[in-house]
């Protein structure tokens, strides 16, 4: 093809995306509403697990590439999608011919391997939670998608934010029913102790590839007790510091972005974490007390907003109320009073005298936020219609939650309050915990690949 037939090609499909409201995807698709494809050629890594609650909405697409490290998990998959070429390797996948997207759902400890892989390829992504498992990682993925985010729909299996009452709590807080917000609470009370990573047993099965299973992990030996059947597997390994970090990014990336959806919050000045438990080497804590500390920004003071985890738990605004009862929630606390919340549900408590509610200026029903809907179905919309940045929890926003719960961490295995440059990503206060901001990987594993 000639120069001038390349350039005049370029310049009618710059045409078309600026004149009628279409996008071209990786493969040079066309998508719009007169596009003549609307579907996206989607790798799906990790077949079976949490990946089931995504087959509905990847039937509406075409699911060219299907990766598992374990082949008895590879039939649930192929039996939706019949036409997809396998992998064992995630690395080989990302670079299955013609793809627009990947929707991940492999052990936490590889996310952010493949969600910077991805976007390296110029891959619409979409990674289940957490983003990361190290301040390190947060930063390197989120850099990457600011510069793409102008072409790139990302989005982080943080589903809950589509409940209603994400945007109710936002709404209320913001128009004023607490007055001024002052601090925020939030808490899960799971508990899954563990007393050390788990010894060898038994031989690998043949089915399994163990050395692609902890990739960029440190060597472990095998054991059949990381496998269990228990929640899709990851209550059974997420809580060892190589495979996760724990409920801060397990529930933690769910019940912490009912705060973060409302605090605007970026990245803390201050990180001060307490446990009752001594320091495990090889497990995260079950019990946990994290407190950071934000910076003021255009509609609200300096905040500090707590993490409660594990049996630890903040005071109650009332002897009426007992917050044992709300498994995994938040409170706003303000100068007239408090909201109570979980998922679905709010209680607003007013308190003092001139607690009467006339300062708050509640919204018309024609002024509330819209639902979110399908939250899969946000990315995949995302992908096609030339707004990738429209998604809930793109890698920007779920890099800066996951980025300040791993500093948390950080915070508790230095046994010291920190303070944190955003901007550097240092710890200022005490050089050595810096090293706690990252984790080592094994030969041949890089984040860039």
């Amino acid at each position: 093809m000639s120069t001038s037939s390349i350039k005049r090609r370029d310049f009618i499909r710059r045409s078309l995306v600026a004149g009628g409201g279409l996008t071209i995807l990786p493969t040079g698709t066309l998508f719009g509403a007169n596009g003549p494809n609307n579907r996206l050629n989607v790798a799906l890594i990790g077949a079976y697990g949490r990946a089931r609650a995504h087959y509905a909405t990847l039937h509406d697409e075409n699911v060219v590439a299907v990766c598992d490290v374990n082949a008895l998990k590879l039939p649930y998959a192929m039996k939706e999608f019949p036409k997809a070429k396998v992998y064992e390797d995630w690395r080989k996948c990302l670079d299955h011919p013609g793809l627009d997207a990947v929707l991940c759902c492999s052990p936490d400890h590889t996310h952010a391997f493949v969600a910077n892989w991805a976007l390296n390829r110029d891959l619409h992504v979409y990674m289940e939670k957490p983003l990361a498992i190290t301040v390190n990682e947060a930063r390197t993925v989120r850099e990457n998608y600011l510069g793409r985010k102008e072409k790139l729909a990302t989005q982080v299996g943080m589903q809950r934010h589509a409940q209603p009452n994400f945007n109710r709590l936002r709404e209320i807080i913001r128009d004023g029913v607490v007055g001024n917000l002052k601090e925020v609470f939030v808490w899960g009370n799971r508990q899954l102790p563990r007393p050390g990573y788990l010894p060898a047993a038994g031989p690998v099965p043949s089915t399994l590839n163990w050395d692609l299973w902890l990739g960029p992990s440190p060597e472990h030996p095998y054991n059949p007790g990381y496998f269990a059947k228990l929640h899709g597997n990851c209550l059974s390994w997420n809580m060892y510091w190589d495979f996760g970090i724990g409920q801060m990014g397990d529930m933690g990336s769910h019940t912490m972005d009912l705060a973060w959806n409302v605090i605007d919050a970026e990245l803390p000045e201050r990180i001060t974490s307490s446990s009752s438990e001594s320091i495990n080497a090889d497990v995260t804590p079950v019990e946990l007390t994290t407190a950071f500390v934000f910076p003021a920004n255009d509609w609200r003071g300096r905040i500090q907003c707590t993490w409660y985890q594990g049996g630890a738990m903040p005071k109650s605004p009332s002897q009426w109320i007992d917050l044992n009862n709300i498994g995994h929630g938040a409170m706003f606390k303000g100068d007239k009073g408090s909201v109570i919340a979980d998922f679905n549900r709010r209680l607003i408590i007013p308190e003092g005298n001139d607690a009467d509610l006339t300062y708050f200026n509640r919204r018309s029903e024609a002024d509330l936020t819209p639902d979110l809907g399908d939250f899969q179905k946000q990315w995949i919309s995302a992908c096609k219609n030339g707004n990738p940045a429209e998604t809930a929890c793109n890698f920007e926003y779920s890099a800066n939650m996951i980025e300040s719960m791993c500093l948390g961490l950080a915070s508790y295995r230095a046994g010291a309050e920190l303070e944190y440059d955003r901007k550097q990503g240092a710890v200022t206060n005490v050089a050595g915990a810096n090293e706690y901001l990252t984790k080592p990987y094994r030969n041949g594993w890089t984040m860039n690949g």
